[in-house]
């Protein structure tokens, strides 16, 4: 049987993050190519360190000449999202920063695959859900993500003009009969303006948040609290500590309590199954636990490059399941075309709808109008019903 009574812990970090401003520029120069046109290919990876961003990889437009324009805007746009993260330091700051840019034309190797439809790369995908709460997502990461999210709103809204934009959250939360109950401790470690401010008014400022964000009574007097536990966190984003695109992936996914191909996401078009088959497999594992298939579901989908179908479809329900997982595999198949086309096109994926992405995670957030976050979804409810 499952285990029913542990401790689970996940971490999120913060969009200023050294990692996630990298992720973040990558995605922005994702969405500006997509924008232009929508079977762009891009493959951007961002680095940053103390007064510098280097940007590299592949990219592609059918026309050279828009190739070549797009290829002079690549610092306006990664000074914009340094900008809205809200770095103004002196040895980072959005309008100061050296910006090198080395991208180049996309692999024609690697393009005579895609261009016959088939996947960018090999590779295996994983998408979960979960039932412990309402966006289906295991609550420890989905929690890490949103106080984040609640202390970046009140700093950019001005409510606390000491946060700056770096910071890291941890939940360890106590599951009782396979279900999240409380949270046994809380780290959570935010840069902040002055040498002046200790721990304990570190604490001050974010417990609010903190509170209001985590489900009643999962606080309890037993709760840890580790805020800034080293003490001074002023030296903080890619003036303390470098940043790479893609370092972030399991805080990106389901922070540890489900399987991980290996792929990043950030910066890769829809072409790669890295990104559009990971996406596709929260999406499947989604609709069968919201159609009541299984309390918990893991996905795995597998590729091969220049190949179009998946070479594998594995279902695991981890002992949920109302039905065998092989008539999961054969309904999951049938409800929703896997081949990278497919997904695409299912999904609508060749939108400029993946800045947005870069943090709080990819899972577990709202499906919007613009097509953004069309992997989460239940529209598939019904059919994989009549399937099964």
């Amino acid at each position: 049987m499952t285990r029913q009574n542990y401790v689970f812990t996940s971490e999120s970090v913060s969009e200023g993050h050294p990692d996630k401003v990298c992720d973040r520029i990558s995605d922005a120069i994702l969405d500006a190519f997509l924008t232009e046109e929508p079977n762009a290919r891009v493959a951007c990876e961002t680095f940053a360190t103390s007064g510098m961003v280097v940007i590299g990889g592949e990219v592609g437009l059918s026309d050279a000449d828009k190739l070549k324009n797009y290829m002079g805007r690549i610092g306006e746009i990664a000074r914009d999202c340094i900008r809205d993260i809200g770095y103004e330091q002196d040895k980072f700051h959005w309008n100061t920063c050296h910006v090198l840019n080395f991208l180049h034309e996309q692999s024609a190797h690697i393009a005579q695959g895609v261009d016959k439809d088939g996947a960018g790369d090999q590779g295996i995908m994983f998408g979960y859900a979960v039932d412990e709460t309402p966006e289906l997502m295991p609550a420890p990461i989905q929690y890490s993500h949103a106080i984040l999210r609640r202390l970046a709103e009140a700093r950019k809204s001005g409510a606390e003009p000491t946060l700056r934009p770096d910071a890291k959250s941890q939940l360890s939360v106590v599951y009782e009969g396979g279900k999240p109950v409380r949270v046994s401790s809380i780290v959570l470690s935010t840069q902040h303006a002055s040498e002046d401010q200790t721990s304990d008014d570190i604490r001050a400022i974010v417990e609010p948040y903190i509170r209001e964000t985590l489900p009643e009574g999962w606080i309890t007097e037993d709760t840890e609290w580790w805020v800034n536990p080293t003490g001074t966190f002023v030296i903080g984003g890619p003036d303390g500590d470098a940043g790479l695109t893609g370092r972030k992936i399991i805080v990106d996914t389901y922070g540890g309590a489900a399987p991980h191909g290996g792929g990043a996401f950030s910066g890769k078009d829809p072409t790669k199954v890295d990104r559009s088959a990971a996406y596709a497999a929260r999406y499947l594992a989604k609709n069968v636990v919201a159609a009541g298939l299984a309390r918990r579901c893991v996905i795995q989908l597998s590729y091969a490059i220049g190949v179009a179908k998946p070479l594998s479809i594995y279902a695991d329900t981890q002992g949920t399941g109302l039905v065998p997982e092989a008539e999961i595999e054969r309904a999951v198949a049938r409800a929703m075309d896997l081949t990278p086309r497919g997904i695409r096109e299912h999904l609508g994926l060749n939108r400029p709808i993946y800045a947005r992405t870069a943090a709080y995670g990819h899972f577990g957030r709202p499906p919007e109008a613009d097509g953004g976050f069309s992997w989460e979804r239940t529209d598939l409810v019904d059919a994989l019903k009549a399937a099964v």
